[in-house]
């Protein structure tokens, strides 16, 4: 059999299918959908840099690193 993803809008929704697979004894892996602490951390810091204006956009990122001088 193949592998599916399934999106409950609700507790109550994914309370009800983990109970019908689990009556049903289909396996089936629980994941998080949070992001590790240290890239939400990161993710925080470049948000405050580029509030703080101290950010530069990709295509001048490209044209400081990447321009064949």
């Amino acid at each position: 059999m193949e592998p599916g993803l399934i999106y409950p809008e609700s507790a109550e929704q994914l309370k009800t299918v983990k109970a019908i697979l689990k009556a049903l004894k289909v396996p089936f892996e629980p994941q998080s959908n949070t992001l590790p602490p240290h890239v939400l951390k990161i993710a925080k810091e470049s948000i405050k840099l580029h509030e703080n204006g101290q950010a530069i956009s990709f295509e001048e990122f490209k044209e400081r690193h990447f321009s064949k001088k």
